[in-house]
């Protein structure tokens, strides 16, 4: 067991979402499934309770503690990708799947999980700072999923 590792709380779905995960991103499995001992508030007996998973090498585990909580932008994946390629396929996965679109890069899963789908090339201009910085942070905040092009031409004005 890690000795740090990211609680993510489901209303029920904990198992799916890391199942989906683990068929979507590389470096990423589902480990141990378990059943609650007893019935609580939002379950019985029997139920997946928690899940133990990976995504992109990052231990996770999934609580299914029933609908109290929603998730916000708050906490989210920022996954870094290296070309359109990957970036529209790690996209059109989560939106595809009863995802949703946002902004900048974001989009939300269907368990209501915020996702950054970030291509390198924007990271770097923004670590670049001054005019380059600018004109990619400005071509980034007309888009939803990020064009790798657009970036490229944004940062070479």
């Amino acid at each position: 067991m890690a000795k740090n590792t990211i609680c993510i709380w489901y209303d029920k779905d904990a198992l799916e979402a890391a199942r989906f995960y683990a068929a979507t991103f590389p470096d990423s499995e589902v480990g141990e499934i378990n059943h609650a001992p007893g019935d609580y508030p939002s379950g019985k007996e029997g139920d997946v309770l928690t899940v133990t998973f990976t995504v992109l090498g990052i231990p996770c585990l999934g609580l299914n503690g029933g609908p109290q909580f929603k998730h916000t932008e708050a906490f989210s994946f920022q996954v870094a990708t290296d070309t359109q390629e990957e970036t529209d396929r790690y996209w059109n996965a989560i939106v595809g799947n009863g995802g949703e679109e946002s902004y900048c890069g974001w989009c939300r899963d269907r368990w209501g999980i915020s996702w950054q789908i970030t291509p390198r090339t924007l990271s770097e201009a923004m670590m670049a700072g001054g005019d380059e910085a600018k004109r990619a942070f400005a071509a980034m905040m007309e888009m939803g999923k990020i064009d790798v092009a657009a970036i490229d031409a944004a940062r070479r004005g």
